[in-house]
């Protein structure tokens, strides 16, 4: 789809949640609930024809004028006005689609935050890098899966068992998707994001309809809750700090308050892993011996395709 294509999309689906009376106008009998074209153009200052325009991708790129007030009128929070600002190309340029890569002082870090949980998100939700702690709280062996495959996303639409280990796994799909949203505004010609929401959209229904919600965030911090199947349930505040390398690529820690019981359930969980990952390396090949520091992504550097 074009950006404007993308554009029209995203115009319609905040004007579907936008209610007249968030503006004083009567409900009165209407065929939808939202906004009526007409209604819009007239309080964001548009001729009405311009508007219907908009939201058949035919208009162009619109002022930064025409933008500011359509996200007063839509009431758009910060991270939805800075995908319409780019969906508009009004000002931010389009960003080079490369190859991503985490700096071998990036995975020395991952190793060093043990036993912390961590790994490194790329623009895709792909995880590029990870520590032992970061794969065992996923309850994902990376390195068994392809490249493709490393990524947030597919464990949650792909892998049956992300549907038990988050608690609130709608919420986790959503965000995961609206994040998603948000990278495919800023990189509009990435294939690997096309290749993504293909696959997902054709392997799950829930996909495709919170796709089409156009919701958009950005990554930042939160509490997730996992019904983990070894040390049980874990209440964890993560934090998503962006790295010097890119401004989409995001060394993402997860923490627990000290003392409380995901605190301790955290601790149980990193003492199996270590205890894991030496009997691994006592009773392992020489060359097999290599691999839980191959998982722990401090020994190679990873890059997705």
């Amino acid at each position: 789809m074009t950006t404007q294509g993308q554009l029209a999309d995203f115009l319609r689906s905040r004007r579907d949640r936008t209610r007249p009376e968030d503006h004083g106008l009567p409900a009165g009998r209407r065929r939808s609930p939202c906004l009526r074209r007409a209604e819009v153009a007239q309080l964001a200052g548009i001729s009405v024809d311009y508007y219907i325009r908009l939201e058949q991708g035919k208009a162009g790129r619109p002022s930064p004028t025409v933008l500011d007030a359509l996200a007063r009128v839509m009431r758009l929070n910060p991270d939805e006005r800075e995908h319409l600002y780019l969906l508009a190309r009004a000002e931010s340029p389009r960003r080079t689609v490369t190859v991503e890569r985490v700096r071998p002082g990036v995975h020395q870090l991952l190793e060093a935050l043990t036993p912390t949980p961590a790994y490194v998100m790329g623009r895709r939700m792909d995880v590029l890098a990870w520590n032992s702690m970061g794969s065992a709280v996923m309850g994902v062996d990376f390195d068994s899966l392809r490249l493709p495959q490393r990524n947030l996303l597919w464990h949650v639409f792909c892998m049956p068992e992300a549907r038990s280990l988050y608690v609130d796994w709608e919420t986790v799909a959503r965000q995961g998707i609206a994040h998603l949203r948000a990278s495919a505004g800023r990189y509009p010609d990435d294939p690997g994001i096309t290749a993504l929401v293909g696959e997902l959209s054709v392997k799950s229904e829930e996909f495709r309809t919170w796709w089409a919600r156009h919701d958009v965030l950005d990554r930042g911090s939160g509490r997730k809750e996992f019904d983990h199947p070894l040390v049980g349930r874990l209440q964890l505040d993560y934090e998503s700090l962006r790295l010097s390398d890119g401004p989409d690529q995001h060394l993402v820690v997860y923490t627990a308050p000290p003392g409380s019981p995901s605190h301790q359930a955290l601790d149980e969980l990193a003492r199996i892993t270590l205890k894991a990952e030496d009997t691994a390396t006592r009773t392992a090949t020489p060359w097999a011996k290599l691999r839980p520091f191959h998982k722990a992504g401090a020994r190679r550097p990873r890059g997705s395709a």
